[in-house]
Order: structure tokens, then sequence, then C-alpha cells
């Protein structure tokens, strides 16, 4: 049983580390720092809940059951850290904010303080590691410490529940779903976790054995409860980042055709030498070297290229977007073979701006470097002869045909 809890608590230990890899910015986000330390509670009530970590605690303390306090103060600390960060998460103005944060741990502070002075009160001499609950069900103090701590937890549960169920109606995307988690973990909490709690308690006041319930039930419902909760806190936080770096590594490997054709011509400098980065800061670079790429192949533009390849597109059904797309594709591969070969620029005058620079982020480079890729269209050549044109990064224009 210490193992399955020590491993829900390495699962916790991890998701803190995960909303915590950038401290200083977390530090000043009350968000994420509710977040973090609502997991972190609740990777120590399990630590502290483990069998081993009782039996530690009492050798060290020399009290018998000294972890039961412990234990259910860090549950009771665990459950404020949950309310506080429900206060956080729905926002509002600072006051009203500091004010529920500091009612709620001013309610679990006390407590926390009525567990101690109960335990300190109560005659627990015989040490229980697994069935405490249900051992001292009917023991003067020890039956108060041990409902408080039930109620205490009860009551946040339900809360949760309740913000979640209302909230859920307001918001959607991956806010709504980790709501949902976070329901599912509370109700499952409820029902799995304290009903059986209640449940076991109550029989050994009349004089029935369910203790099962309070010893083999409870705690798996407990870890799949919490660990759904913390799937649900976390979900809204790092799914966003997660979306934009899957997307952003889509679009890398997408303006591969354009980066193979201009790279030898970009003077944008070299990243720094890292084994590993984030799919954004790689396509970033790219970006940035692209444009950089484009703005050298300026000069080496052909208009004549790009109208015939346009009026050509248009001639076979394609929309504006699509003809002007494959023309930009066709003369920029024109310009690449043109500085390649360190030909004079064509003296067409005027100037021209691709659409890939006209719209922001990385959604026209995408548009251009897949124009590269797209089957070969017919263009008409300048003497009149049709021949074939390819918008492809090898492609190379035929020379005119001479009568």
């Amino acid at each position: 049983m210490s193992l399955v809890v020590y491993l829900a608590a390495l699962v916790f230990g991890v998701t803190s580390v995960l909303l915590f890899r950038r401290p200083r910015t977390a530090m000043r986000n009350p968000l994420t720092l509710s977040t973090c330390a609502a997991i972190v509670l609740g990777a120590l009530v399990f630590v502290c809940a483990a069998p081993a970590t009782l039996a530690t605690v009492n050798e060290l303390t020399g009290v018998p059951n000294f972890g039961a306090p412990l234990t259910y103060g860090m549950l009771s600390a665990y459950s404020c850290a949950v309310l506080v960060l429900l206060i956080n998460w729905r926002g509002g103005s600072r006051e009203r904010v500091r004010r529920m944060v500091l009612r709620s741990m001013a309610a679990y502070g006390l407590l926390v303080v009525a567990i101690v002075v109960l335990f300190a009160l109560a005659d627990a001499d015989t040490e229980r590691l697994t069935d405490l609950d249900t051992y001292y069900a009917g023991t003067p103090f020890m039956r108060e410490m041990i409902l408080l701590y039930l109620l205490g937890h009860t009551a946040a549960m339900v809360v949760m529940c309740a913000v979640c169920v209302k909230w859920a109606r307001e918001v959607g995307g991956p806010l709504r779903t980790g709501l949902r988690l976070i329901l599912l973990g509370a109700l499952l909490d409820v029902v799995g976790f304290q009903l059986a709690k209640y449940l076991a308690i109550v029989a050994r006041w009349s004089g029935n054995d369910l203790d099962f319930l309070s010893t083999t039930v409870a705690p798996p419902m407990a870890s799949l409860a919490a660990l759904l909760c913390s799937a649900g806190f976390v979900l809204p936080r790092l799914l966003p980042p997660v979306v934009a770096h899957w997307r952003g590594l889509g679009d890398y490997r997408r303006l591969e055709p354009l980066w193979h054709l201009v790279k030898s011509v970009s003077t944008a400098p070299e990243p720094p030498t890292v084994r590993w980065q984030l799919p954004q800061a790689r396509l970033q670079w790219r970006e940035v070297s692209i444009h950089d790429a484009l703005l050298a192949l300026a000069p080496y533009f052909d208009h004549r290229v790009r109208e015939r390849v346009r009026d050509t597109a248009l001639h076979a059904g394609r929309s504006a977007h699509e003809a002007r797309l494959a023309a930009e594709a066709a003369m920029l591969a024109d310009a690449a073979r043109r500085a390649a070969a360190r030909e004079e620029p064509p003296d067409t005058g005027g100037t021209y701006r691709l659409h890939a620079t006209e719209v922001s982020g990385p959604s026209g480079l995408v548009e251009l470097a897949q124009a590269l890729v797209r089957p070969p269209t017919t263009t008409a050549a300048p003497n009149g002869a049709v021949t074939p044109s390819t918008t492809g990064p090898m492609a190379e224009p035929e020379e005119p045909h001479v009568a």
C-alpha cells in the first residue's frame, strides 16, 4: 500500500515541477503559485498517509499515532489550498480575492489547531497504521478529531463541486474540460473516500464491522480522486502551450521546402547551439531566416514569370488567391536560381510584396512553402509555345524555343 501511495505522491510532484518550471514568473502569479501549493500539499498528504511514513514518524517522535494529526492537518491544509486555488482561478477584484483567501486560511488554520488539541487530549496509546479511524471511532476526543477532519475536507470538496458545476456553464475549451475533471475527482472523493469513511465509522458506533470500507476502499479512491483533480487543475495551464508547440512543430516541418530553396542566401545569424529547443523557438528562428532570404532575393524577382504563371492558373480554374501563391512560388524559384547562378537581376522595374510578408505569423510562409511542392501547371512561354512549368524548388525555367 505504501508503494502505491508514494507513486501517487510522485505524480503530484512531477506535475508541480511542470507548472513551476519558471520560478521567478510563477512566484509573481497567484494562480500558478496556488496551483503548485495545492498539488504539493496533496503530494505531502499521500506521503504522510503511507503506513511506512506513519510508522517512521511515530518512532522518531516517540508518540504513538503522532502521524495521525500530522496527516489530518496536512489534509486540512490541502483542502484550504484547493479553496484558495478556486478563489484565484475564479478571479475578481484584488481586495475581494484577498479577503476570501484570508477567510479560508483562518478557518482551516483553526481546524488544524483543533485537530492537534483534540489529539493531545485523547488517549490513543495503541499504534494503528491503517485502521486508526475505525479503531478509535468511539474514543473520546479522537472521535471528535476524526469527524472534524472529515467534515473540513467534505466542506472543501462540496464547495469545489458547486463552483465547478456553475463555472463549467460559463466557459469552454480546455478550461471546461479541466473543470469537469475536477468535478469528477471531487465527486469520487466525496463518494469513494469520505462516504466510505463515514459509513465505516457509523458502523462501528452501531456495533457492526465495515472497516474494509475505510482500510481497503477509501485509500485507492482518494488517490484516484486526487489525481483527477490534479489533472483538472493542470490541464488548462499546460494544454494551450502544448498545442501551440505542436502546431509550431507542424509549421516548422511544412516550411522545409521553402527553407531548402532560400537558405543559401539567408544572412540571419545562426541560433545558439543547443541540444534541444522548443518547437516555437525553432519555428521563430526559421521564420526570421526565411524573411531575411526573401529580402535578399527581392531584386531577382521577374514579374513576367509571376504574371505568366498567375494568368495560366486563373485560366485553369484556380482561385485568385491560389493563382497568386502559385505565381509567387514560381517567381521565387526563378529568383533563387538566378541568385545561385550569380546572374544579373532582371530589369522588370517596380517592387512587389509577397503575400507571405503581408500576414502576421507563419501562415503566409507555410502557404508559400506548400505552393512550392504542388503539382506542376502548364504555362505559356513568351514566344507562344506551351511549356511545362513547376512551382517546385528545383524548377528550372526552360530556354525559349528558337524557330
